[in-house]
């Protein structure tokens, strides 16, 4: 064994320590660790599994501590546990970046720190113990990770997109939908910028706001319309 593989070994090594899991079939990690940039036998079939294995898992834990809330509410907590940015973070905390293997190009563009790449590759290890060791052993893994995530949920309400949190803060006070209509859109197709207004029909109350696509911008003159009324506190 030479002195590259007796690192890949330690990173490894160092990975399944911060999961709790040590891997029998060391060809099923690597190929859990594999981007599709490096070769053909990668991990997105393994991704696939993986994420189907943590939203039921999530989804049940969730079921669980959350007796009383509603459908709307677990969806929203689900999501926010189970989208990109967190399992980006879950990947720093256990140093997956450093285990992924990458083709060169990606290695040149930096990708091992990618969030993107950093997610998929904690559902293609998720799905890889999955079958090997079974669902229980996935979802011991699973819970490991998410232990201080479960712990400190964030209120559903807070998940609330500006628009919904907007409209519903309306609603309650018998107030009309807003309405949003685009005002502007300038730059080049591959970077174009938005811009939309955000109008209440029964006060006149009107604010812009703006963003990389329609909806971003939408979303961010809701926000300045909570601001202005008083409703985002």
């Amino acid at each position: 064994m030479g002195p590259s593989d007796t690192n890949r070994e330690q990173v490894c090594a160092t990975l399944e320590q911060h999961l709790d899991y040590v891997f029998t079939d060391r060809a099923l990690l690597k190929r859990a660790l594999t981007h599709r940039s490096a070769e053909a036998d990668h991990n997105e079939r393994l991704e696939f599994l993986g994420d189907g294995v943590l939203n039921f898992t999530i989804a049940a834990a969730l079921f669980e501590q959350c007796p009383d809330a509603p459908e709307g509410d677990l969806s929203r907590l689900r999501a926010s546990l189970v989208r990109e940015a967190t399992l980006a973070a879950i990947a720093r905390e256990i140093e997956l970046g450093a285990a992924i293997v990458l083709g060169p190009g990606e290695m040149r563009n930096g990708s091992r720190r990618r969030a993107s790449i950093l997610a998929d590759g904690v559902e293609a290890l998720l799905g890889a113990i999955y079958c090997e060791a079974g669902f229980d052993a996935a979802r011991r893994v699973i819970l490991r990770l998410y232990t201080k995530r479960l712990a400190n949920l964030p209120t559903a309400a807070s998940l609330k997109d500006a628009k919904t949190q907007l409209q519903e803060w309306l609603q309650a006070r018998a107030r009309s939908r807003p309405e949003y209509e685009l005002v502007q859109v300038t730059g080049a197709d591959h970077c174009q910028h938005f811009v939309a207004r955000c109008r209440l029909a029964d006060s006149g109350d009107s604010v812009e706001g703006e963003g990389g696509g329609r909806r971003k911008a939408e979303q961010d003159a809701a926000r300045r319309m909570l601001t202005k009324l008083g409703a985002d506190s």
